[in-house]
């Protein structure tokens, strides 16, 4: 028999939902305004989209290397067709969001302290980055196709440039950079990050849309590599998995903070190798040109050019068959 909604007992479980809701309400409002120094007014309704920016990422991906996220064959002559939908979409997609994120640039505790914070208008400035974003396109795809020649000609695994392009998933994790970094150099908050964790997620590779990278970059098998925000990467390197480059340590401010924009994280020059779980870290640390840097090496000082660093293995015995039955 069904109970009737109208039943004494209903109307008290009702009556004790709102006034768990009220105050539970009550009580937690006062901790949104006391989440951040940083937030406009009306910030609940102002925060970038997270999905808007990572389609608009797919999508410029999709420009930068047709075919790579949205399948299907692409006649020559419909190349064009297809870069102005894509870039078009991509525009559309990331330049509300980036006025959103504008909000939100940092301009460091001393210039509050100081008087002379100034914002810029967010509607204005967000097509002004957008402008010069776009025409900085042209050169992430040359990157992108010398990181792509990279991947094929430095992983005998790979057979055809499409399997690289298509595949790798340390590929998608550069491309995805590319794009960001560009974004992060033109002081644009938050929007970066999203599209560098979005690229962390999916394929395993964290690099901080900050990090400077030349041309010819390859991560190999990819999973678990880590490049910080200050690290500055040169021509022709090449990282296998788990490999981290990051901060040993970082000052405070007077208020016991982290000192932003500071350097902590290595530099790593031309022609460099890095294998498997090898660990660098320190914004002093340098690791030379035409160096190899073996696996599991724990490194926190400045290798000079041409240098070859190891790990000290402990020693290892095998037992054979014949011992185990003697």
């Amino acid at each position: 028999m069904k109970a009737n909604k109208n039943e004494p007992g209903q109307d008290h479980g009702i009556r004790d939902l709102e006034q768990c809701v009220c105050k539970a309400v009550t009580d937690l409002l006062p901790l949104y305004n006391a989440s951040g120094e940083d937030k406009p007014e009306g910030v609940l309704n102002s925060y970038p989209d997270p999905r808007n920016i990572v389609e608009g990422l797919t999508t410029l991906i999709d420009a930068m290397v047709p075919g790579r996220m949205a399948p299907g064959a692409i006649a020559d002559e419909e190349l064009g067709i297809l870069l102005v939908r894509r870039l078009s979409q991509a525009w559309r997609l990331l330049r509300p969001e980036i006025e959103k994120a504008i909000h939100f640039r940092w301009i460091g505790a001393a210039a509050i302290q100081d008087g002379i914070e100034e914002r810029s208008d967010p509607h204005e400035a967000s097509f002004n980055v957008m402008r010069t974003f776009y025409s900085r396109l042209t050169a992430v795809r040359k990157l992108i196709v010398e990181d792509t020649k990279a991947a094929y000609e430095g992983d005998p695994a790979a057979l055809t440039y499409a399997e690289v392009q298509l595949a790798y998933p340390g590929l998608l994790a550069i491309i995805s950079h590319r794009l960001a970094h560009e974004l992060y150099a033109l002081d644009v908050p938050i929007v970066p990050r999203i599209m560098s964790e979005w690229t962390h997620s999916k394929t395993g590779v964290d690099i901080n849309p900050g990090a400077q990278i030349g041309h010819g970059f390859f991560i190999d098998h990819a999973t678990g590599v880590v490049i910080g925000e200050t690290c500055r990467i040169g021509n022709n390197v090449k990282l296998y998995q788990g490999v981290t480059l990051g901060a040993k340590s970082f000052p405070l401010d007077q208020r016991g903070l982290p000192i932003k924009h500071i350097k902590r994280h290595p530099t790593v020059e031309d022609n460099v190798v890095i294998y498997a779980n090898a660990t660098i870290l320190g914004g002093d640390t340098v690791i030379g040109k035409n160096s190899t840097i073996g696996g599991n090496v724990f490194l926190m000082d400045s290798v000079p050019p041409d240098s070859f660093v190891a790990s000290k293995h402990p020693e290892l015995h095998i037992k054979t068959g014949k011992e185990e039955g003697e």
